[in-house]
């Protein structure tokens, strides 16, 4: 029997933060783990830096810029098919006007009622070093 290798996907994600809210969008019906809900981003490029990703990502999938006031450490994730390490940032965003290119939904949600959504399994160690993050604990 072959052993299938699984392959590492290296992803930066945006915790987006503003008046209070923190953006959350809910992946589409056609994506891998679908209607979850995830904070954006995307896929490293080869020779692409996790912030310079992610700011290309917002820009292609949300038509957004935004500013990064603070990393959080990465986290890394197994699926029964592939191994995901999430590069997360903590953002604020320049601007109003958000359109959707890629996923069905945004939602500005209260961080204590982050926990209400159905998040990819691989956001919840994020979720909790942001948690971390905002009551001044160390990761």
């Amino acid at each position: 029997m072959a052993v299938r290798e699984i392959i590492n996907i290296d992803v930066a994600c945006a915790i987006i933060e503003k008046d209070g809210l923190v953006l959350a969008a809910q992946r589409s019906e056609t994506m891998s783990l679908p209607l979850k809900w995830e904070f954006p981003g995307g896929k490293l490029e080869p020779d692409e830096s996790p912030d310079d990703c992610l700011k290309r990502e917002l820009i292609e999938e949300l038509g957004i810029q935004v500013t990064i006031q603070s990393a959080l450490p990465s986290s890394n994730w197994q699926y029964s098919t592939f191994a995901i390490t999430l590069h997360p940032f903590v953002c604020s965003m320049h601007g109003d006007t958000i359109r959707l290119t890629e996923h069905k939904a945004i939602r500005w949600v209260e961080p204590k009622d982050l926990l209400t959504l159905d998040w990819a399994a691989a956001d919840a160690p994020v979720l909790r070093n942001y948690f971390n993050y905002r009551t001044g604990r160390q990761n």
